[in-house]
C-alpha cells in the first residue's frame, strides 16, 4: 500500500484536506491502494482557527501534530521544516501532498523535495505578482519542487505554462468548492434583522501596518449597510495595540465554524476581505467580493465582474459598495463541478500505480 503523508496548518487547508479525506474514504479502490496520514504543523492553534474545523467537517484527527504556531515567517518556516523533515524520515512517505501558499505549504514542499519524495500542489499556478507577499514566494517555491500540480481553473495552468511547468499539470477544480456545496446544502442563511456585509481581515500585511488597518475598517464603516466582523486573533491584538474604535454599523464576533461561515455568506449582500479563500467562497456563495488588497492571486474573479481591488482609501471602498450592493455574480462555473477532491484521488492513483 502506497503512504501520503498531508500537511496542514491553516483554515483553508483543513476545508481542502477534508475534501481529499472524503474523497479517498468513497473511492473503494483507491482507499486499498493508499493510506493517507494527515500532518498539522500547527500554524493555526487556536481553537476558533483550528480544532472547530476537523470537528465540523469530519476530517480525522492529525496522526502527528507539531505544535509550531507564533514567530517571524522564517522562525516558524524553519521549525516546521525541521518537523516535517523528522516526520517523512520516520514514515518514509511515497508522496507529500500540500494545499495552497501558507509556511506550511513551503515548509512541507521543501522538506520531501529535499528528502527526494514526490511532492503534490493542491491549488497550484495561482499568482498574484507580488513579491513582497509571503504567500507569493510559497506559492512559487512550491510550484517549481512540485511533481504533480493539481489546478483550480484553466487559468492557474495557463500561468505554469508560462513558467515552464507542464509535465504533471492537470486542472481538477477547487477543493473548497467540493466542501461548499456539500455544506451548503443543509445550511439555512443567517437571519439578520437588517441587511449585513460579511468583513475579514488577518493578513499580516493588513494588520501590521496601523493606517492600512485604519483605512479599511473606516472604508467598512462606509459600506451603507451593517457589517458582521468575526475578528481574527492577529487582528484583535492589532485593533487593541492600535487603539482602533470600531464604526457603530460594525459587530466583531469571534471567528466562525465553517458551517456558521457558509450560513453567513448565505445571509450577506457581500464580502470584505483580505482572504484568498474567501474571496472564492463569496463566488460560490453568489456574492460579490471587495478584496482589501492591491492584487490578488485570483484574478478570474476581477475578469467575471465578481470581485473587486480595493486598496486602503475608504472613499473608494464606500463606491465599490455601492457595485457590490447592485447584483450577484451570475454564472458560478470557474471552479469546476464539485468533485475536484475526487478527480485528484484518481489522478494520485494512477501516478502512484505507474510509479
Amino acid at each position: 500500500m502506497s503512504k501520503i503523508i498531508t500537511v496542514v496548518g491553516a483554515r483553508p487547508q483543513f476545508i481542502k484536506a477534508a475534501a481529499f479525506s472524503r474523497a479517498l474514504s468513497r473511492d473503494h479502490a483507491a482507499s486499498a491502494q493508499i493510506s493517507e496520514l494527515l500532518v498539522h504543523t500547527g500554524q493555526h492553534f487556536d481553537a476558533n482557527m483550528s480544532d472547530v474545523f476537523f470537528e465540523e467537517l469530519g476530517i480525522p484527527q492529525p496522526a502527528v501534530s507539531l505544535g509550531i504556531g507564533g514567530g517571524s515567517h522564517g522562525q516558524a518556516s524553519g521549525r516546521m521544516l525541521e518537523g516535517l523533515e523528522r516526520v517523512m524520515q520516520e514514515a518514509e512517505p511515497d508522496m507529500v501532498l500540500v494545499y495552497g501558499d501558507t509556511n506550511s505549504t513551503l515548509a512541507g514542499a521543501l522538506a520531501a523535495a529535499k528528502l527526494h519524495i514526490p511532492v503534490v500542489h493542491v491549488e497550484a499556478g495561482l499568482r498574484s505578482y507580488n513579491r513582497r507577499m509571503p504567500e507569493e514566494i510559497n506559492r512559487v517555491v512550491t510550484d517549481h519542487v512540485s511533481t504533480l500540480l493539481l489546478c483550480p481553473s484553466k487559468p492557474a495552468a495557463d500561468i505554469l505554462g508560462l513558467e515552464g511547468i507542464t509535465d504533471g499539470v492537470s486542472v481538477v477544480g477547487d477543493f473548497m468548492y467540493d466542501i461548499f456545496s456539500m455544506v451548503s446544502t443543509s445550511v439555512e442563511p443567517r437571519r439578520s434583522s437588517a441587511p449585513y456585509a460579511l468583513l475579514t481581515l488577518h493578513r499580516a500585511e493588513t494588520t501590521d501596518d496601523l493606517q492600512t488597518l485604519k483605512a479599511y475598517i473606516e472604508g467598512a464603516g462606509r459600506s451603507g449597510v451593517n457589517v458582521l466582523f468575526p475578528v481574527h486573533p492577529r487582528t484583535r491584538q492589532a485593533l487593541a495595540r492600535y487603539a482602533i474604535t470600531l464604526p457603530n454599523n460594525i459587530e466583531a464576533v469571534d471567528p466562525l465554524g465553517y458551517a456558521d461561515l457558509v450560513a453567513a455568506l448565505k445571509g450577506c449582500e457581500f464580502v470584505m476581505t483580505d482572504s484568498g479563500g474567501l474571496q472564492k467562497e463569496a463566488y460560490f456563495a453568489g456574492r460579490r467580493c471587495l478584496t482589501f488588497r492591491s492584487e490578488t492571486e485570483w484574478v478570474e474573479l476581477v475578469e467575471a465582474d465578481a470581485n473587486r481591488l480595493c486598496p486602503p482609501e475608504p472613499d473608494l471602498i464606500a463606491d465599490h459598495a455601492r457595485w457590490a450592493l447592485a447584483g450577484g455574480c451570475g454564472q458560478r462555473s470557474i471552479y469546476g463541478d464539485g468533485n475536484a477532491a475526487q478527480k485528484a484521488v484518481q489522478i494520485l492513483a494512477d501516478w502512484l500505480q505507474a510509479h
